[in-house]
């Protein structure tokens, strides 16, 4: 743990703070439908001309359950096109390579995946995907799915801000503006700075190149080539994760210098940062808004600090052979990134539901593997994805505030509406359903044979490879522990299949109950704050909402990382590995 590392986690938290409020001010003026921007000039055209072929009357807004019936309905026919360019893949353009068609099972599991904003890969990007399934096929659902987060919170803020009112917005409106406005500029301008440090963006067939050193019978390399910068930038910025190739953010055509590594950590943080400053400004309580912040970011120096203490000390079996000296746990990680920046990345990427990873995650010990896996089963809270993490907090934070007022023996209120019986039923359904999902399928896949076909691993480290898919997929965040086979050669489709299930009911199965709590909330009148009201900024609402999400969001899972995670590390100080 060197001061050249603490001096990089310095200067992250300090640049994430610098840019929350500019982001959060752009931010505002996106999402009002009649928020000027510096790009309206050239973009503000495009924004008509799509109303009108869309038919989109932008007057008109919508209440919960429109707003919600519009996501989905947008969502099925993203899923339906995606898998159709899957399927199709071997007669569409852009394929030098003439790479065949997916599998159905794949075919789903990956338009599922692209869909729920979760980029969960069953396969190695450079080997399966053509450039034209790259960029039509997953890319533009790189925007689309992110902009639908973003819309969500958005809709969710305006049930907090707006009173007596039934309506929400309008959600064609909400993404279009957020494509146009933010994603794709922010992505233009990112791509354009990853090809400056070396990221390639070409359509080129693939090199062939000539080992120096031979391996047996095999003398030479293939190269990926492709348009990798495209799709590095949204996929960070849009906390989509997902790799161009298998190796994701640890290859040197998609991750090429620390700078770029920094940067692309930062990004993932930068538009979730932002939306916190853009709650507290629309609740016209901006001290609310950095509260939020400030419990964000303590959960994420506490995982950043246990992750990187792990890793640092490595394995002890290797201390006590006298390999100390390795530097802690290397295994797994880029040695241009090193320990630090591995595991700084790996606690952002899963802090925020972004699932790129620049280390394979199931080489790391088994506490600084738990990292990972625990803030994701937080309910990726913790800046969260685009949007998703925003309105996943904004649950927690009316349990808070339900908490308190029971303590106090009040009314419990939130923002001055008070906090009713539907409205905690639907907080609560919100959280269980991951719950449900997360530990049904994981038990399901751990008892079947099919489960434990796929397993590179035996005992708790392979029950935690399970653990691990299972929360990744229904947190929507697509990272792996890489050890899981989930798309066999033999085609057996349990895995693809119970995969993209659990996509579909961590992204439609929250946001239903959550619109709903939006459309209970954006109804009620404002009542003055009196003497018990509960002030939800500060540092006693924060103690508060950190020990909700602690206790609320984590409990629930506590046995599964006792029987994986935890028993693997004192296993591993008796000198028994997996």
């Amino acid at each position: 743990m060197h001061t050249n590392d603490w001096l990089q986690f310095i200067l992250f938290i300090g640049v994430l703070a610098l840019i929350t409020k500019p982001m959060g001010i752009y931010l505002t003026k996106v999402l009002d439908p009649h928020g000027k921007t510096w790009l309206d000039p050239l973009v503000r055209p495009f924004e008509k001309l799509t109303y009108r072929l869309m038919g989109v009357d932008v007057a008109k807004e919508h209440g919960w359950r429109s707003y919600t019936l519009a996501m989905l309905v947008f969502s099925a026919v993203g899923v339906l096109f995606t898998y159709a360019i899957l399927r199709l893949q071997h007669l569409l353009p852009l394929n030098p390579q003439g790479l065949p068609a997916l599998s159905p099972a794949l075919a789903f599991n990956t338009a599922v995946s692209f869909t729920t904003n979760t980029n969960w890969q069953s396969y190695g990007g450079e080997g399966t995907m053509s450039y034209f399934s790259q960029m039509v096929g997953l890319t533009i659902h790189n925007f689309t799915s992110a902009a639908v987060g973003i819309s969500i919170a958005a809709a969710f803020v305006r049930g907090l801000s707006r009173h007596s009112v039934t309506t929400l917005g309008n959600f064609w409106v909400d993404v279009t503006r957020t494509t146009y406005y933010l994603l794709v500029p922010i992505c233009l301008v990112f791509a354009v700075f990853l090809v400056s440090q070396g990221t390639i963006q070409n359509f080129k067939a693939y090199d062939t190149a000539s080992l120096v050193e031979p391996a047996g019978e095999v003398t030479t390399q293939t190269i990926a080539q492709g348009p990798m910068a495209s799709q590095s930038a949204i996929k960070m910025l849009g906390t989509n994760g997902g790799g161009y190739t298998n190796a994701n953010s640890a290859q040197p055509f998609e991750n090429p210098t620390p700078l770029a590594n920094f940067l692309q950590m930062l990004s993932i943080f930068a538009i979730g940062s932002g939306l916190t400053w853009y709650l507290g400004k629309s609740v016209k309580n901006q001290a609310h808004g950095w509260s939020v912040w400030t419990a964000m970011m303590i959960l994420f120096t506490t995982g950043v600090l246990a992750c990187w203490w792990a890793e640092a000390h490595g394995n002890p079996i290797h201390q006590a052979l006298g390999v100390s000296s390795l530097g802690g746990n290397m295994e797994g990680k880029e040695v241009r990134f090193g320990v630090f920046s591995s595991s700084l990345f790996a606690t952002v990427t899963t802090a925020a539901s972004c699932g790129a990873v620049n280390s394979m995650h199931d080489s790391f010990t088994a506490i600084g593997g738990l990292v990972p896996l625990f803030m994701i089963e937080l309910g990726e809270v913790v800046i969260g994805g685009v949007g998703a993490g925003l309105y996943g907090m904004l649950v927690f934070v009316v349990l808070a505030v339900f908490i308190a007022g029971l303590m106090v023996g009040r009314t419990p209120e939130y923002l001055g509406k008070k906090i009713q019986a539907f409205d905690v039923k639907m907080a609560m359904l919100a959280l269980l359903v991951l719950t449900a999902s997360i530990l049904g399928f994981t038990a399901w896949a751990a008892a079947s044979a099919w489960g434990q076909a796929g397993l590179n691993n035996a005992g708790p480290h392979g029950f935690t490879e399970i653990l691990y898919a299972y929360s990744s997929a229904t947190g929507n965040n697509g990272s792996a522990f890489a050890g899981l086979t989930a798309n066999p050669a033999n085609g057996d489709p349990h895995y693809n299949v119970t995969l993209a299930a659990a996509m579909l009911i961590g992204r439609f199965l929250m946001i239903i109950p959550i619109m709903a709590l939006a459309g209970s909330m954006v109804k009620k009148k404002i009542s003055p704050p009196g003497a018990g009201t509960f002030p939800v900024s500060g540092t006693t609402f924060t103690v508060l909402l950190l020990g909700t999400v602690i206790l609320v969001g984590a409990l629930n899972f506590l046995p599964a990382l006792a029987l994986g995670p935890v028993v693997e590390h004192f296993l591993m100080i008796k000198g028994q590995l997996f």
